[in-house]
């Protein structure tokens, strides 16, 4: 899966987001804690190699009462190494991801299998033998999704560029996934080709709900830099208030991304594609070849004003109605 740090999934939550996070702090606690309904069995769990690395741990092939699953392991280190409020904040915000993601149940988004805080006695299995993970470890485990991410899949296909028919099929699973979150009043935050895994059918699942929040109902709530550069929509990177509009302009840039096989804003600085997202207008540039039913949607859904974008269940519908009969080449 994705980077470990920034979190792999999350669930989605009618509810708000308050609640969400007041439900999660009882799980990690210390003396007290009552069982959860998404605490898994550690005995049942079996951990295998590293299959990606983060700021806060690493993820794991494994195996989880006979399902091939990722699991998500996240160190604080330690004693002594991490203050108390920053081990809390590690804490609740591996709680808030378990509450959104534990919610979602969707063909486009990565199926959440459960989570467990504080283990110990758990082990990794290595060629050369058992390693003792850390003591108070939490772990989040996921369905395994042997593709890779959809950034490493169109890198292996820059050279020679998707059949249309491809890139609209990967565009309607990105899009229906996201419309789906939307729906249950929860936005990404961080929607990108490297939060998108791939099934063996490849199909398009949403995962890394590390950043995921449920929708405030007052925007000025969700401010602050949130997402990844070249993705981020010019209100996130300007520090305003922001909704899921943000999430729809980063799936423009996704969009552009599948079509053309390559990645946004390759030679250009942070500060310059802050400046010149912002200020001067600047997104990609869509090849003169790309269908027009396409770039429409793309430039729509990058609309510098987020409320002339798109919602996504919009989106889905424009995408359904593009003829990829005649290719597109």
């Amino acid at each position: 899966m994705k980077e470990a740090g920034d979190g792999e999934a999350s669930e989605s939550n009618e509810d708000d987001g308050e609640e969400e996070e007041e439900r999660g702090g009882e799980g990690l606690g210390g003396g007290e804690r009552r069982g959860e309904e998404w605490e898994i069995d550690p005995s049942k769990l079996v951990i295998k190699g590293v299959i990606a690395r983060g700021t806060y741990g690493t993820v794991h092939r494994g195996i989880y009462d006979g399902h091939d699953v990722a699991v998500k392991l996240l160190d604080w280190g330690q004693e002594g190494t991490r203050t108390e409020a920053e081990i809390a904040k590690l804490r609740d915000d591996f709680l808030l991801e378990v509450s959104i993601w534990q919610k979602l149940d969707h063909p486009n988004v990565a199926t959440f299998m459960g989570a467990a805080t504080g283990v110990r006695d758990l082990s990794i299995q290595t060629e050369n033998g058992n390693l003792v993970v850390p003591n108070n470890v939490c772990c989040l485990v996921v369905e395994y999704l042997p593709g890779g991410t959809l950034k490493s899949f169109l890198i292996k296909n820059r050279r020679r560029k998707l059949p249309f028919k491809v890139v609209v099929q990967l565009a309607l699973d990105l899009a229906r996934g996201l419309s789906y979150l939307h729906s249950k009043k929860t936005v990404h935050r961080d929607v990108k080709t490297e939060n998108m895994l791939l099934d063996k059918m490849r199909t398009v699942k949403i995962t890394d709900f590390g950043v995921a929040r449920i929708e405030a109902q007052n925007p000025n709530d969700m401010t602050g830099e949130t997402g990844t550069l070249g993705y981020m929509a010019p209100e996130v990177l300007n520090g305003n208030p922001y909704n899921h509009k943000c999430d729809v302009y980063s799936f423009g840039i996704c969009l552009w991304e599948i079509y053309c096989c390559d990645m946004p804003y390759p030679d250009l600085s942070f500060t310059e594609i802050t400046s010149a997202v912002v200020r001067q207008n600047l997104r990609p540039e869509i090849p003169r070849c790309c269908p027009s039913s396409l770039a429409t949607v793309m430039k729509r859904c990058w609309d510098a004003t987020p409320e002339k974008r798109p919602e996504m269940n919009e989106v889905v519908t424009m995408l359904e109605a593009i003829d990829t009969s005649k290719g597109g080449e």
